[in-house]
C-alpha cells in the first residue's frame, strides 16, 4: 500500500527530534536483542554523528516525518519507519527513492533481526557476506546485502 500524500525529502536539523523517536521505536522492534540501555546510548550517537553526518532523506505522511534513510555514498547507513507505519510502502520508496541516482547499494543488517534481511531480499538484494560481531565487537553475526552492479 502506498500513499498519495507520501513525500520524500531532505533532512532538516528541525527533524531531529522526531527521528530519534522514530530510530528508537523501530530499533527496539527490530533489535530488541542489543537491549534498551545500549539502544539509549546508541541515539545519542545518532542525534551527534550519523544525522549530521550522512545524507538523509526523509519520509513525511501528512506533514509529519514517518521515516528516513541515511546514505554514505551508496551504503544504506540506516533505515527507519515508525512501527505504526510498517506494512504501508514507506520503506520501500525510501530505497527506491536513493537509488535512482546509485546503480549499487549496499547494507548491513544483524542476521537477529526478525524482520530486515527479508524486507531487504524482497527489494532485490542478495547477501554478499556474513561477519560473526558487530561494528562494536558484540557477537551478533551481521550480514553485508547489496542490489545492483
Amino acid at each position: 500500500m502506498t500513499f498519495p500524500e507520501l513525500t520524500l525529502r531532505a533532512f532538516d536539523p528541525q527533524d531531529t527530534d522526531r527521528l530519534l523517536d522514530i530510530w528508537l521505536s523501530a530499533s527496539r522492534l527490530g533489535h530488541p536483542f542489543l537491549g534498551d540501555d545500549t539502544l539509549l546510548a546508541q541515539r545519542d550517537n545518532v542525534r551527534d554523528v550519523y544525522l549530521p553526518g550522512a545524507e538523509n532523506h526523509v519520509a513525511v505522511l501528512d506533514g509529519q516525518p514517518v521515516g528516513f534513510i541515511g546514505m554514505m555514498d551508496c551504503f544504506i547507513g540506516g533505515l527507519f519507519v515508525d512501527p505504526a507505519h510498517h506494512g504501508h510502502g514507506i520503506g520501500r520508496a525510501l530505497v527506491n527513492y536513493v537509488s535512482q541516482q546509485r546503480p549499487m547499494l549496499e547494507l548491513d543488517v544483524y542476521a537477529v533481526n526478525k524482520l530486515a534481511p527479508d524486507f531487504y531480499r524482497k527489494l532485490g538484494f542478495h547477501e554478499v557476506s556474513r561477519r560473526p560481531h558487530d561494528d562494536e565487537g558484540r557477537p551478533f553475526e551481521v550480514i553485508l546485502m547489496r542490489r545492483g552492479k
